[in-house]
């Protein structure tokens, strides 16, 4: 009878997990440069003493859905968007570098220029700090940064730093529980990673913005299915404690 409840309640679990992961996707479906998270699981068998007596859901190694959401035109100067397989160079709370779509900037109050997350964005030679205060910032396509300080003639731009994009191809970036995406273990070489330089192919495009990448009817319908799968595992615990409670009553009989 254990075996029983030891498959519904793994597969309980898993269900459970699954619309975890798809209401997070609903809840990103306006997130910029958001990627959508797959709910994996597959059938483990227990081994212990003796041979294999039970099977249970395993979660799977989280994948992300890495294809590329609409681009949208803002007309903002900090605003950019790069191609699907190009990263924007972003620092993690630990200070070490990480990559991101989000490509919504800001220009802090010391000149340090961040993400709509707060993220230092990161250059040739480390976190991009501007000139401050400055009348107007322009994006190159090559990643170029120009600035006109304040006070400058019109047509005057100053190149001052260049945006760290590099390009990973869909298996090499992994995505963290920041929503920060890093190079997988296996694509490191004695902890260095081979593909992480500037790109000197990447382009990029200013006033525009990549949408999230989740399908809302998509998602509904899955996270949909995972219920109905929590529920039919919840309907065979209950009919295996049924099933245990006629035992016991047959051997109370006997």
């Amino acid at each position: 009878m254990d075996k029983m409840l030891y498959i519904a309640m793994s597969g309980a679990k898993q269900s459970l997990r699954g619309v975890a992961i798809k209401a997070n996707n609903l809840a990103n479906a306006n997130t910029t440069g958001f990627k959508a998270d797959f709910a994996q699981a597959r059938s483990m068998q227990a081994f212990g003493e003796g041979l294999p007596t039970r099977v249970f859901a395993m979660q799977e190694r989280p994948g992300t859905n890495m294809t590329a959401g609409p681009i949208v035109e803002t007309g903002r100067d900090l605003d950019i968007s790069v191609s699907q397989k190009t990263w924007i160079s972003v620092m993690d709370q630990g200070g070490n570098e990480a990559y991101t779509k989000v490509g919504t900037f800001n220009i802090r109050s010391d000149g340090a220029l961040v993400t709509s997350h707060g993220r230092q964005v990161i250059g040739e030679g480390g976190p991009i700090i501007l000139p401050i205060p400055v009348d107007k910032v322009v994006f190159s396509d090559d990643g170029s940064i120009q600035v006109r300080p304040q006070g400058a003639p019109a047509n005057f731009m100053e190149v001052v730093d260049r945006l760290k994009i590099i390009e990973a191809d869909n298996g090499q970036l992994e995505k963290g529980n920041d929503g920060l995406f890093r190079p997988r273990e296996e694509e490191l070489v004695n902890g260095l990673c081979g593909f992480c330089d500037i790109s000197p192919t990447a382009r990029i495009m200013s006033g525009t913005l990549e949408r999230s990448n989740v399908n809302p009817v998509h998602e509904m319908v899955d996270m949909i299915n995972h219920q109905r799968q929590f529920e039919m595992q919840m309907k065979l615990m209950k009919t295996a404690e049924e099933i245990d409670e006629r035992h016991v009553s047959l051997l109370r009989i006997v």
